[in-house]
């Protein structure tokens, strides 16, 4: 199969570019695999290029480069396609809304897949006839604003497909969206074995990993690592940053530290990538988000031996860890469980290291060789039952296509409005 995948920007960092490139290797092994990029803005993709994968793009931003498109006109102008309930909208424009049509347009492949809300409308609206069009969700459907939930409503009718990392929120997408004939399936993310030896679990270290940002709760962590530190004053926490580690939520933390005395025992590390060489250096992994779309963090430490203590947020961890064998969930925003779980593994070394080993074997369902095969039988699925949405016929296309259209058509005009009376024109 020729699969291609669309992605906004190959050239940077985040969980979303990692995964992708992840399931692109390793489908490439069996297939012809491409990455578009709608962006491009350095010269090697920052993540190293996956093997065996061709990568191209449509929009080049690199400032010092000769084909530098950032001063288009076009690129002036508010895109019309891609949604303004995606959050990447602003970086969006008519130059992307014709670049991005030109390329599905013409694009000869068996399976088009995109990887955020924003680009699977465009597929949804510009594919062609013929490829299975599969939509991928990396978030969660909840974590969307009303606006996007509405618009992908009425523009997702037209994908084959739309695949979620949690059955949880394949079961949100099924009940929350009317989208009869279009597959809401839950494949989630793939984590490849470390190069390096798994975590022996005797150090005396705690290690967080993540965005510094509030929905992570490292308030919580660092107030129940306070009371750990109370009655363990030799184990340590280290808090790893993740892209931009900088802003107020780690001046906040940083002065949380500072209150509660744990200077010396709170490293706030920064950003830190690759994690991999830094799981290992650890006894146990702690995620106190209050909300998660997968849980990439906990799969990676798991995968190195490391148990997690994680809240039991709606999605994700309840799908990775199973309570008491491999890690342990405790209840969002408790401080005192959370605590408590901590010291129940610091203080059982035979439960730690247990654990440990378990973690390491129940998180080898996330290599990246089962996880691309699931993916692979849901478009040779697709496939056999007619790409395209062709079995849609051409009133259903059409009625999805102008129900999406009076939307856009509705959402241009109410920001006209609100623009007009934010310029006091009205």
């Amino acid at each position: 199969m020729h699969i291609s995948f669309l992605l906004h920007n190959a050239y940077g960092i985040g969980g979303t570019i990692r995964t992708t490139f992840t399931l692109a290797r390793t489908l490439a092994e069996q297939h012809d695999v491409e990455i578009v990029s709608v962006f491009r803005h350095r010269e090697v993709p920052k993540l190293g290029a996956p093997e065996g994968v061709r990568l191209s793009h449509l929009v080049d931003l690199r400032r010092a480069g000769p084909g530098y498109e950032g001063e288009d006109p076009e690129h002036a102008r508010p895109a019309a396609v891609f949604p303004r309930g995606d959050t990447r909208h602003k970086q969006y424009s008519r130059l992307t809304d014709s670049r991005i049509a030109a390329h599905l347009a013409g694009l000869e492949a068996d399976v088009v897949v995109g990887t955020r809300p924003g680009l699977n409308v465009h597929i949804s609206r510009q594919a062609r006839r013929g490829p299975v069009r599969v939509g991928q969700e990396h978030l969660t459907l909840e974590s969307h604003g009303h606006r996007l939930r509405q618009e992908i409503g009425h523009r997702y009718g037209l994908l084959d497909a739309v695949t979620t990392v949690t059955e949880a929120d394949a079961r949100d997408y099924r009940a929350g969206l009317r989208l009869p004939g279009v597959r809401i399936e839950a494949i989630p993310n793939s984590v490849p074995e470390p190069a390096g030896p798994p975590a022996d679990c005797d150090a005396r270290w705690i290690v967080a990993a993540g965005r510094l940002h509030r929905v992570k709760r490292y308030d919580i962590l660092v107030r129940a690592f306070a009371q750990v530190a109370a009655v363990r004053p030799e184990w340590r926490l280290r808090i790893c940053g993740a892209g931009d580690a900088s802003g107020d939520e780690q001046q906040a933390l940083r002065g949380l530290v500072d209150e509660l005395g744990l200077r010396d025992r709170v490293l706030l590390m920064g950003p830190v990538d690759p994690m991999e060489a830094e799981w290992p250096r650890n006894s146990i992994a702690a995620v106190t988000s209050e909300r998660e779309s997968f849980g990439m963090t906990i799969v990676e430490a798991m995968r190195c031996g490391v148990p997690v203590v994680a809240t039991d947020c709606p999605h994700g961890p309840a799908e990775i860890i199973e309570d008491g064998t491999d890690g342990r969930l405790v209840p969002p925003g408790d401080t005192g469980a959370f605590a408590e779980a901590l010291l129940g593994l610091i203080d059982d070394d035979d439960l730690r290291h247990r654990m440990g080993r378990a973690a390491r074997v129940s998180a080898a369902r996330f290599d990246p060789a089962p996880i691309a095969a699931r993916h692979e039988k849901l478009f040779r699925e697709l496939a056999a039952r007619g790409g395209g949405r062709r079995s849609q016929g051409v009133l259903r296309g059409a009625v999805h296509r102008s129900r999406g259209t009076l939307l856009g058509g509705a959402y241009t005009l109410r920001h006209k409005a609100a623009g007009a009376v934010r310029r006091g024109r009205v």
